[in-house]
């Protein structure tokens, strides 16, 4: 394999590269890890998502957008083995997630400690490294620390595990370099317009070096542990969990993969160094892990049929607030669609001064929204495509929180029921779901497409029982918004 540095400052051919690597580790450990999982009726999983796209590898598990203690403490008297809690923090300044994170952490150790029940918690991130890291990681594990007799972990968490493999996405960890893959070529993620972004940017690809940048120099790369490609492959479950056994103090430690059978050898070490060895750890991940840590099996992608749970003779809704180059592309992609309405909002008359002519403009999309939907035609609602920002990340966030509420509120004042509803983008998404649907409690249905999850409105919802799609903004190739859509639109 190629050095750490040269790896820093090119791309590789995948074939390449992903042939170089020895074969996978022998055993399927899916059966495994969910026999043990449905063994420990003690530990309750909790996946802290900072963004809706966290559930894009996962089915038939419940989402909470609503962290009060009175729905915390419901979802643990379901007896749910597994659930994620939507924080959205993604979207929030560093204060206001440090908060959040702190808040939903001790409801959680206060309601497990009342029923007896321990906690796995992880904190879903993005996979192209952008998020509050280390900030929620540190939160989390300050206000899990069983110091004030709540409950949460017996001793002070021993370690930090950052794994951002995400199979669907082509998010690939090699020689502790985190990858991109785009087409043939694996991109070191510093190279690519993820790591540019106005709030959460990096320059650093090596997950080592990542590590130290984002911390400050806290940690630096030569005190980071790091499980390798051999480690999973060659060494299996026991060594994961000798190299785990050495964390200490919050050390961190990043994790190797190219595929789902790797992350799942690292989960059989983490779940063997925390039953057996006492150990506590924090796992800051991607979607994948989670699938792994609890043992879930693939699930075909869902029938057209599955998702278009509406109205039948009603149009669909896709709103798209993503600004990534790939959702652009994707978008153009779908306007070429016959048949389609088609409505644009300039992000200027959402972020101006000027309230009134504001919401004519919404006032008027509304309408056209309307009566597409209700004439039977798929209608794609988006931003215009030039970037607004501002002079700071906290202007940024606040100019992409305005334009969300934009689209929001298009959704939320809707009364004709689409036959589906997509949201394109991280932010967009999660506020269409809480704000614009109301959604407090969701399940997932499965996929779309692939890295693309379905969920199913809960009963406290806007119109109950219909499937909301969940389109992250870095997923999927050029066409694949448009495939989706048409395919929807086909039966």
């Amino acid at each position: 394999m190629l050095s750490s540095a040269s790896q820093q400052s090119q791309s590789l051919d995948k074939e390449t590269v992903l042939s170089s690597l020895p074969p996978e580790w022998p055993a399927d450990l899916t059966a495994t890890i969910a026999a043990r999982v449905a063994s420990d009726d003690q530990t309750v999983v909790v996946v802290l998502d900072d963004d809706p796209t966290g559930t894009q590898t996962v089915h038939d598990v419940p989402v909470l957008t609503d962290w009060s203690a009175a729905a915390i403490e419901s979802e643990f008297d379901r007896g749910t083995p597994a659930f994620y809690v939507l924080t959205n923090s993604r979207s929030l300044g560093a204060e206001d997630a440090a908060a959040l994170n702190d808040v939903i952490a001790r409801r959680l150790k206060i309601a497990a400690n009342e029923r007896g029940r321990r906690l796995s918690v992880i904190s879903r991130s993005d996979s192209t490294l952008r998020g509050h890291y280390p900030l929620e990681i540190d939160v989390l594990a300050e206000a899990l620390r069983d110091d004030d007799d709540e409950g949460g972990f017996e001793s002070p968490v021993d370690g930090q595990v950052v794994v951002p493999f995400f199979l669907e996405g082509g998010r690939l960890t090699i020689d502790d370099v985190h990858y991109v893959a785009e087409g043939t070529r694996l991109v070191p993620a510093a190279e690519t317009p993820f790591a540019r972004d106005a709030v959460f940017g990096f320059t650093k690809s090596n997950l080592t070096e990542y590590v130290e940048e984002k911390t400050g120099g806290r940690f630096k790369r030569d005190a980071v542990e790091s499980i390798t490609i051999d480690d999973v492959r060659r060494g299996g479950p026991d060594v994961v969990r000798e190299k785990l056994a050495r964390l200490t103090d919050m050390r961190p430690c990043v994790v190797n993969a190219v595929t789902l059978r790797d992350v799942q050898v690292f989960a059989m070490g983490l779940l063997d160094a925390e039953e057996k060895d006492g150990k506590r750890i924090l796992v800051r991940s991607a979607a994948s892990f989670v699938q792994a840590r609890i043992g879930l099996p693939k699930k075909p992608v869902l029938s057209a049929s599955a998702i278009n749970s509406g109205d039948g003779a009603n149009g669909g809704l896709i709103v798209v607030g993503s600004y990534v180059p790939k959702t652009t592309k994707q978008l153009e992609s779908l306007l070429t669609l016959d048949g389609l309405e088609k409505i644009e909002i300039d992000v200027a008359e959402l972020v101006g001064d000027d309230a009134e002519e504001r919401a004519r403009a919404l006032d008027g999309m509304m309408d056209r929204v309307r009566s597409a939907v209700a004439s039977g035609k798929d209608t794609v609602v988006y931003t215009s495509r030039k970037l607004v920002t501002g002079s700071t990340p906290a202007e940024s966030l606040a100019i992409g929180n305005a334009v969300s509420r934009g689209l929001v509120s298009i959704v939320s004042d809707l009364d004709v029921q689409p036959r589906f509803v997509i949201a394109k983008g991280g932010i967009t998404s999660s506020d269409v779901a809480t704000k614009g649907l109301g959604i407090r409690r969701a399940m997932v249905l499965g996929q779309a497409s692939p890295g693309v999850p379905v969920w199913s409105v809960g009963r406290d919802g806007k119109f109950p029982g219909m499937s909301y799609v969940v389109f992250p903004g870095n997923v999927g190739g050029d066409d694949a918004l448009r495939d989706l859509v048409r395919r929807l639109s086909s039966e």
